[in-house]
């Protein structure tokens, strides 16, 4: 039996437009079970802001994706969300401008050094949460 794995709100700017990056997010989302996506309309980083904090309730956290953020690679990213396992975390992925700075006040994680479009960052992301989850209940994917 391995460690607890949270549940997660994906809240990303913007509809994905390209069929094979659609194919990929509902694979691992199919998956993953505890986590929940949620588009926003793309209307400048301030509305954007704006929204995600409308919908966050006091028991869920929020974390930013941004090139500013933490990197961690596979195995402490899988470490940090089994800590982070009670409650649900909001996974919030900003759209071609990035985020606005009311949000860099809240605790921030970093896919990679590197530039993704925003569309292949949310791929890039359910793929991560699930192995993670996988690394959190001693499965197999990892290896």
């Amino acid at each position: 039996m391995g460690q607890s794995f949270p549940k997660i709100k994906i809240v990303a700017v913007g509809k994905v437009k390209k069929a094979w990056l659609k194919e990929g997010i509902a694979l691992y989302a199919k998956r993953l079970p505890e986590i929940e996506l949620i588009e926003i309309k793309d209307s400048g980083k301030k509305k954007e802001a704006d929204k995600l904090l409308s919908m966050i309730s006091a028991q869920e956290r929020l974390v930013v994706l941004t090139e500013y953020g933490k990197e961690r690679d596979s195995t402490s990213f899988a470490k940090w969300l089994g800590q982070e396992a009670f409650g649900t975390l909001v996974m919030f992925i900003g759209g071609p401008e990035g985020v606005c700075d009311r949000l860099k006040k809240y605790p921030m994680i970093s896919l990679s050094a590197m530039t993704f479009p925003h569309e292949m960052a949310r791929l890039m992301l359910v793929e991560q949460l699930y192995r993670a989850k996988t690394i959190l209940q001693n499965g197999s994917y990892h290896k």
